[in-house]
């Protein structure tokens, strides 16, 4: 049996349409024409389309925004660019990440040596401590990892919490990563690091947000979301669901 409350999530989520794709503007490309954006970061433009990622997030010059989960740093890099020296940037990676690997503290800090507007934050995955209120906050390919087996059961509801918590009322959260098939929820993250999409939205509905618009700009379908993200067959060729999300205010 269907509960009610289930029920509406799911006609919920159904109603939300794909949204136009929206016009990059001049600062999103002129992001992706920035100088300090290192050769690496160019060539992966094609497959991660940066502008039309920055042009679904809104972002606008003289924002202050998050990356929640930097990584390399390749969406911060974009971010500083496309907010401009008015602008604010906080880059966050989690601790848990920095103690297992090294290279993750290096890069983060690489890129806030680099960029006057970018500010490094690091603390717990499920305790992001952005040090203001923010615009929006972008992150990509990494929900599914608040499911991994070494973070215990409920990090994603306390990290959903978290960033709706970190933006201004009226805020955004833009959400990308790999497709899990429908009706797998989380079960997938730690061995495929996958997810279901309707887990995230359920996730993060719990925790406030308003799911607003959905992009197919990084559908594949012929992806038939059963292999590791990063088995060589389908590595760069993941279907990957991409959402905005809004706090109400």
């Amino acid at each position: 049996m269907i509960r009610p409350l289930t029920l509406a999530l799911m006609l919920a989520v159904s109603a939300i349409p794909l949204a136009a794709k929206e016009s990059a503007a001049p600062s999103h490309k002129s992001a992706l024409a920035d100088p300090a954006r290192p050769a690496a970061d160019r060539t992966r433009d094609a497959a991660r389309k940066p502008a039309e990622l920055l042009a679904f997030a809104q972002v606008k010059p003289g924002q202050k925004v998050g990356d929640y989960v930097m990584g390399g740093g390749y969406v911060t890099r974009l971010l500083a660019a496309a907010v401009g020296p008015s602008g604010k940037v906080y880059g966050f990676q989690p601790a848990e990440f920095i103690a297992f690997k090294k290279q993750y503290g290096d890069d983060q800090a690489a890129v806030d040596a680099a960029y006057v507007n970018v500010d490094a934050v690091a603390g717990p995955f499920a305790a992001p401590a952005f040090p203001e209120p923010l615009d929006t906050i972008i992150t990509v390919q990494n929900f599914h990892g608040l499911y991994l087996k070494p973070f215990p059961a409920g990090t994603g509801d306390k990290a959903s919490a978290a960033l709706f918590a970190a933006l201004k009322p009226g805020g955004t959260l833009v959400v990308v990563d790999h497709s899990a098939a429908k009706g797998t929820g989380t079960t997938l993250s730690d061995s495929l690091h996958r997810i279901d999409k309707d887990a995230v939205v359920a996730t993060l509905t719990k925790a406030g947000f308003k799911l607003e618009a959905e992009s197919d700009l990084y559908r594949r379908p012929a992806d038939p979301r059963s292999a590791n993200v990063f088995d060589d067959k389908i590595r760069g060729k993941t279907d990957q669901f991409t959402l905005r999300f809004r706090k109400p205010g």
